[in-house]
């Protein structure tokens, strides 16, 4: 069961007009009151019915009734709206269940505490099989507001109690699981396309803040790129001039007065507020390298080291430090949201759609330490001052779908239906992105694919280090490329038996639908690197005989959890 409390309003009569009413495609059908605070409440029926507007009447009189009289002492909000849905499949309700349901929820939220004469007055109006809607005006007998704070949480703590003395499906209700962002609305979306928008606009200021946020290195440069990107932002300081907050607003998004909407950052997301931001970016740490660079070596390319620092998120999924976990995946959002601005124009629809797709695949991000992941948000950051290309981005891409299908099998083992959904549709937008950006890339290299003696060699050097793959790698169109990829890292002084024991050793390949280019961006990013000298090799070659180990990486020896392989790339 869900509970959906919305926005306090101060319009009794609006909101029991749309009760009664139709609904927007004539949805509601045999409206009727199924409780009420003291069992006597006139019910108007359906909208149209016999003595309908004198008993609308009689009943706002009646819920409004302690609002009146306390005048200005009233809540401004005094509204409090609740619906309650059951699950599909779950079995239709009697009356005098959801009677039952809607006392005990509002016992749970403090809106009518058990057995209080003095509780607030209240219905609830079902309309359809599967869901009821609960009205109060907030304000009790005594005159005084009630103490709901927290109603949400304490109200879903309640329906889970509900669902089992009911019978009803089990909702997972682990806070964690809980995204850090609502779906927008009906209402939302309703006034997104009558305005021509193809978002809501709470979702479009929380996408162009996330997408500030990402390439932000300063508090001072976030609000900057807010403002560049077109929002109006306001903020608020303290007597001692020191930043409190801040709040956006679309243009052209205004009130009934023609004055802007505004949105605080907490009302975007819950990790939108100003403080959770300055945590954010001060984990990120120095945007450029400090240390100089040995002579003749060239700067880390932050492409190169975001990429493998998203490879490794599948083990940090598979580890029991969930604190680590979601920190790696709040800063692989940072990096989605980042990708559209630094991406070839054909391929920005699909990255910007994985991104908004992805807000709605992690857990909630208000008390992660980003401290986890520092060095995967260093690379974000720095990811603006080093040229992308096709082939960049298909790189990242390509180890960002495999942490997707990491993502959502890690939801599927714990049931989070939502997540596990938000996680399909950003695998989706990613391998269209893929799809969009690795042809040309690939195709290059496979141009300049070594001779036939040599690519039989690097064909026994693949059979010795991934003996499950080799073959079907070899039948791939993409050999050619990861041939080509070998052959420029010898140029450079690579060994490579030793890089493509390395490259395998990275990632098992089990989930890739190509092996052929995962292990092509892997050998082009390990060949980027310093070639070790020959007395470094020896070395190497002295240890590996003196101390034998495995010659995969330690990563691929954690059991894989117990399910269904996802061949999706």
């Amino acid at each position: 069961m869900i509970a959906n409390i919305v926005k306090p309003g101060s319009n009794t009569r609006g909101v029991l007009i749309y009760l009664f009413d139709k609904g927007r495609a004539n949805e509601h059908t045999d409206q009727h009151i199924v409780a009420s605070w003291d069992g006597f409440a006139p019910d108007p029926g359906p909208k149209g019915s016999p003595g309908h507007e004198q008993r609308m009447d009689q009943l706002v009189k009646a819920l409004d009734l302690r609002v009146k009289q306390a005048g200005d002492q009233a809540p401004e909000g005094h509204v409090w709206h609740c619906s309650l849905r059951t699950a599909p499949g779950d079995r239709p309700l009697t009356d005098t269940e959801w009677a039952t349901i809607a006392r005990r929820v509002l016992d749970a939220t403090g809106i009518v505490p058990d057995g209080d004469p003095d509780g607030c007055r209240w219905i609830a109006v079902r309309h359809a099989d599967d869901h009821i809607h609960i009205v109060a005006t907030k304000m009790r007998g005594d005159l005084r507001p009630p103490r709901n704070w927290n109603d949400y949480h304490r109200a879903m703590t309640e329906l889970t109690k509900i669902e089992t003395d009911f019978g009803l499906h089990q909702v997972d209700r682990d806070r964690d699981a809980w995204p850090a962002a609502k779906r927008p609305t009906r209402a939302e979306t309703e006034k997104a396309a009558r305005n021509g928008h193809n978002r809501a606009v709470r979702e479009q200021l929380r996408l162009t803040v996330r997408t500030a946020l990402s390439h932000a290195h300063s508090v001072e440069e976030f609000l900057g790129l807010l403002a560049d990107a077109g929002l109006q932002v306001e903020t608020r300081t303290l007597p001692s001039g020191d930043l409190n907050g801040y709040k956006v607003a679309l243009p052209g998004d205004t009130n009934t007065d023609g004055k802007p909407i505004w949105y605080s950052g907490t009302a975007l997301a819950t990790d939108l507020s100003l403080p959770k931001i300055q945590e954010r970016l001060a984990a990120a740490g120095p945007t450029e390298p400090t240390a100089p660079q040995p002579a003749g070596r060239p700067r880390p390319n932050p492409w190169h080291q975001a990429t493998a620092a998203i490879e490794r998120i599948p083990h940090h999924l598979t580890q029991d430090h969930a604190a680590s976990a979601s920190a790696h995946l709040v800063a692989f959002g940072e990096i989605l949201y980042a990708l559209p601005a630094l991406a070839p124009a054909h391929v920005r629809a699909e990255l910007r759609k994985a991104a908004s797709a992805f807000e709605y695949a992690v857990n909630t991000r208000a008390r992660v330490d980003h401290q986890h992941a520092r060095a995967l948000r260093g690379a974000c950051k720095n990811l603006r001052t080093y040229p992308a290309d096709d082939g960049l981005i298909a790189m990242l891409v390509d180890a960002a779908i495999l942490t997707v299908i990491a993502v959502r099998r890690h939801s599927a083992l714990r049931h989070h239906d939502q997540q596990v959904a938000a996680a399909q549709q950003t695998l989706l937008h990613l391998q269209a992105a893929y799809g969009q950006a690795a042809p040309a890339p690939l195709a290059r290299l496979a141009a300049r694919k070594p001779p036939a003696d040599t690519a039989r060699r690097y064909a026994e050097h693949l059979r010795k280090a991934v003996p499950a793959h080799a073959e079907q790698i070899l039948d791939e169109p993409a050999w050619d490329a990861l041939a080509a990829a070998l052959a420029d890292a010898q140029r450079k002084g690579h060994d490579p038996a030793d890089l493509l024991q390395q490259a395998a050793g990275q990632r098992p390949l089990d989930d890739a639908r190509s092996p052929a280019q995962v292990l092509t961006w892997r050998i082009q990013r390990l060949g980027e690197r310093h070639a070790p000298s020959p007395r470094a090799r020896a070395a190497q070659a002295d240890s590996a005989v003196q101390h034998p180990g495995p010659t995969v990486h330690p990563a691929t020896a954690i059991p894989a959890p117990k399910a269904p392989p996802a061949r999706q790339r």
